[in-house]
């Protein structure tokens, strides 16, 4: 899809989820932007998420850190978690790679602990960063066919309870 209107792509993706999740998702797609400021922002609306990936190449098998928003919460997935070390224990899942960290007011992109589980993530990626342009965004997938985004309201039973 490349860059042409990523901008307001974006924008129209973001503006599909409640006002505290779009505004959770949109802060910390700024912290992880802040952090590379050379590399590419790959960006799926797939059925489950919107996903916000960092990547020192286009390739999407190169991404390493990526922040999905849910209905109902934002998570920072580490593509290969399962080998970073974690002293904190804030990475959660059972999978052979990866890891995530659901965000939370205290738990954000840029709590020093969380900052140094990326920095871990991208270290064995510097020598690709430093070769990478600026910052460049890719809308890469968009599905037509897609969960809500803003989590549905809990239906009454017909008894009324």
């Amino acid at each position: 899809m490349g860059s042409v209107n990523a901008g307001s792509k974006i924008a129209a993706f973001l503006g599909r989820y409640s006002p505290e999740i779009e505004a959770q998702l949109r802060e910390a797609r700024r912290m992880l932007r802040s952090s590379f400021p050379r590399g590419y922002e790959l960006v799926f609306d797939n059925y489950n998420a919107l996903v916000f990936a960092v990547s020192p190449t286009e390739r999407t098998a190169d991404a390493f850190v990526s922040v999905a928003g849910y209905p109902r919460w934002v998570t920072l997935f580490f593509l290969r978690g399962a080998e970073l070390k974690d002293p904190r224990g804030l990475l959660q899942g059972t999978g052979k790679q990866v890891r995530g960290i659901r965000l939370t007011a205290a738990i954000r992109v840029d709590t020093p602990a969380v900052k140094a589980l990326v920095q871990q993530a991208a270290s064995v990626h510097g020598a690709a960063f430093k070769v990478a342009p600026k910052l460049r965004t890719i809308v890469k997938t968009v599905l037509d066919e897609q969960r809500p985004r803003r989590p549905e309201a809990k239906r009454r039973s017909v008894t009324g309870r």
